[in-house]
């Protein structure tokens, strides 16, 4: 049975990280520095290590970088596009390098042949070319499906004495070529950029209009840059691209990736002319650190440099892991650092509410950025580091987005400085913040709180809540924005006109072939009629949608059926709170102090003034699963896992993640994975689908 403790902290690590690569991959703004995520992704791995029954197969541990945007049309990439596990030790350099000596069975007194190359601080892309000729470019996306900006990537001409995207091939090329490369800005073009803005925000605040914000280093302008709807748009901006890698179907036409780099470059590609070849590791660790004095002086970023195997039959035969190659390592630089003195510390709510410490700093230059806060995370690491308003502190920020403090420089205190308290009230809604026991973030109770609404609201549509088709992050954030929506029941409140010119906003993605014009009119309605089903709901399903802190799908059904009634669930004191199933002290009190602010119960008061109606689920408890508690695994042709859950809830059972001696019965469907091998080992029983419908009383 897996350790609760072990349990919770991979949940919050996965989530943690989720967003991280979300915000970093998908939506170019990232919420961590790169040491910050090593860190974080270092610790998941050795939980999962530690602990196997806790990986998923949708662990960051085992997926590559971020999901496609959805701002652009999906690619699948012939080939996956992995990404590269970090070195940052000598010890971990060493590693990599006795690995490849293990798992080829060489003397250790062989040198390996490798080619090292710039790690390159851009966005990955892949370029198809067809008969010599650009046919498709793509981003990495996760790995395996990436966004289609083909349009785009043809802007990128040469440039600078730059050779940009070839739109055709010199020379004689295979009929199909895939190359994989990096799209970057260089510093003198990021600063150019950063000046033009300055000067347009100039004539603007003139004319009292509201100027852009500065792009924060080239990483992000060259991927905003990059994903602009209008290729026009980017191909004003100052892009370059260098290609490290090529491709074609079948047997490979060359024999070390060296190869591979100089045909690249005589097809006409710009390939760094940093790159070089190394004999054993002792080569790579002198190239490494004479990268590591003239990185200063590159025209671009780079925070590491990139080591591969250079013979192709020696990679063949050394394969990938789940999501990174074997024949492949990032070393990663030490942080820069510097020191600086703060001059306020601040809580910002973020889109879940969470209170986040916001350390500033007076300005000082990081890794050529400029850089005047840092973000703590939450409580525990403000009081693990000390940081006090007032005291000078030691920061780092190697090719990061979000620097970090290092450590406070306590010697240089003077007695004045002032320890920061977390405030007892959100400082966006008012509303009481609380911090969960056993957790280390503070969190703002107020369910119409503006800094999270958005999110609220994604959370209230999906499948599983309230069941309002249509109503995604994209909508939920121009809703809030437009000033339309201020709370849950605001939704009811919007009309059909403001619902057809929203929808009627220029497309993110082209129209799908026979799409019909008149889409916003269609969709405006669609989203009167969702809305319409979901005023008549269940009370199980209310209590989810309402994001209640602890109060997930399953506690929201056992509340549902411990009190039958909204008003019921609202006054309940915390003793009966935690009469009901699988509530304890501790959530009892969470939902107590939630349902006790005022905010909160104004907010479900108007849903029901708006015709919500939530209906209390009956439960036979005399069922064939009463009291029992069963493990789905697998797939069903049917009924899907939510129906199949709340089928079983419905009839008195109970539904568990994970197999143990408790468990009373197993049913697998599809290709049932570890739960079906463990139930079989334990001796629990295992149904199949037939079966399962037979206990449900559906037949066959």
């Amino acid at each position: 049975m897996p350790n609760p403790t072990a349990e919770a902290r991979a949940g919050q690590l996965r989530e943690r990280l989720r967003e991280a690569e979300h915000a970093y991959y998908v939506l170019d703004a990232p919420l961590l520095s790169d040491a910050e995520y090593d860190r974080l992704y270092r610790e998941l791995e050795a939980l999962e290590a530690a602990h196997p029954e806790l990986r998923t197969a949708d662990s960051p541990t085992q997926k590559v970088g971020g999901a496609a945007a959805g701002a652009f049309l999906k690619v699948a990439h012939r080939e996956v596009m992995l990404s590269l596990a970090n070195a940052m030790s000598d010890e971990e350099l060493a590693e990599f390098d006795e690995r490849i000596h293990r798992l080829l069975a060489l003397p250790p007194e062989t040198a390996v042949g490798y080619v090292c190359e710039p790690k390159l601080d851009g966005l990955a892309v892949e370029l198809v070319y067809e008969a010599g000729r650009l046919a498709l470019g793509s981003t990495r996306g996760d790995g395996a499906i990436g966004e289609d900006l083909t349009a785009n990537l043809r802007t990128l001409g040469p440039r600078g004495g730059r050779r940009g995207v070839p739109p055709a091939l010199r020379g004689e090329a295979p009929a199909r070529l895939e190359v994989r490369g990096e799209v970057l800005m260089h510093r003198d073009d990021f600063a150019a950029l950063n000046r033009e803005i300055l000067e347009r925000n100039t004539r603007a605040a003139a004319e009292g209009k509201r100027g852009e914000e500065l792009r924060a280093n080239p990483r992000n302008a060259a991927a905003g840059s990059l994903r602009q709807k209008d290729p026009a748009v980017t191909a004003a901006r100052p892009l370059s691209f260098m290609a490290y890698e090529a491709l074609v179907p079948g047997p490979q036409p060359w024999a070390t990736h060296w190869e591979k780099l100089e045909a690249l470059a005589g097809w006409g590609f710009e390939v760094n002319p940093e790159n070089a070849r190394c004999r054993g590791l002792a080569e790579v660790r002198a190239y490494r650190d004479r990268m590591d004095g003239r990185r200063g002086g590159l025209p671009y970023d780079t925070d590491g440099v990139v080591v591969k195997v250079d013979e192709l039959d020696l990679r063949l035969r050394l394969g990938a892991a789940s999501k990174t190659p074997r024949w492949a390592v990032a070393w990663k630089y030490p942080p820069q650092e510097e020191a600086t003195r703060v001059v306020a510390i601040r809580a910002s709510v973020g889109r879940t509410g969470v209170l986040t410490p916001v350390v500033e700093v007076e300005p000082v230059q990081l890794s050529g950025a400029t850089v005047s806060n840092a973000t703590l995370h939450n409580e525990d690491e403000l009081r693990r580091k000390d940081v006090r308003i007032g005291d000078w502190v030691l920061m780092r920020r190697a090719g990061e987005v979000i620097p970090e403090v290092v450590k406070v420089l306590a010697e240089r205190r003077t007695g004045a400085e002032r320890e920061f308290r977390f405030p007892a009230e959100c400082p966006v809604c008012g509303a009481h913040v609380v911090r969960e026991e056993g957790e280390k973030a503070w969190r703002c109770t107020g369910a119409a709180c503006p800094a999270q609404l958005a999110a609220r609201l994604t959370h209230f549509a999906q499948r599983r809540a309230m069941d309002v088709r249509g109503l995604g992050d994209v909508v939920a954030a121009q809703l809030v924005e437009g000033g339309q929506v201020h709370d849950f029941a605001d939704l009811y409140q919007v009309p059909f006109e403001a619902w057809q010119q929203l929808f009627a906003r220029p497309r993110q993605s082209p129209p799908a072939e026979g799409e019909e014009r008149e889409l916003p009119a269609k969709a405006a309605q669609n989203m009167l009629d969702a809305l319409g089903r979901a005023r008549r709901t269940t009370l199980r399903r209310l209590l989810f949608a309402l994001g209640i802190p602890q109060v997930g799908d399953a506690t929201a059904g056992q509340l549902a059926r411990a009190f039958g009634t909204v008003q019921a669930f609202l006054d309940a004191p915390e003793e009966a709170l935690t009469a009901v199933r699988d509530v304890g002290p501790v959530v009892a009190a969470e939902i107590r102090a939630w349902t006790s602010e005022p905010q909160n119960r104004r907010v479900v008061e108007r849903l029901l003034a708006a015709g919500v109606e939530a209906a209390a689920e009956e439960v036979d408890e005399r069922g064939p699963f009463a009291g029992k508690t069963v493990v789905l695994t697998g797939g069903m042709a049917g009924m899907s896992r939510d129906e199949a859950k709340a089928a079983i809830e419905r009839r008195g059972g109970k539904v568990s993640g994970s197999v143990s001696r408790k468990t009373d019965l197993v049913v697998a469907g599809e290709e049932a994975g570890s739960k079906l091998k463990k139930a079989q080992e334990l001796g629990v029983k295992v149904v199949d689908e037939a079966a399962f419908r037979a206990l449900l009383g559906e037949g066959p």
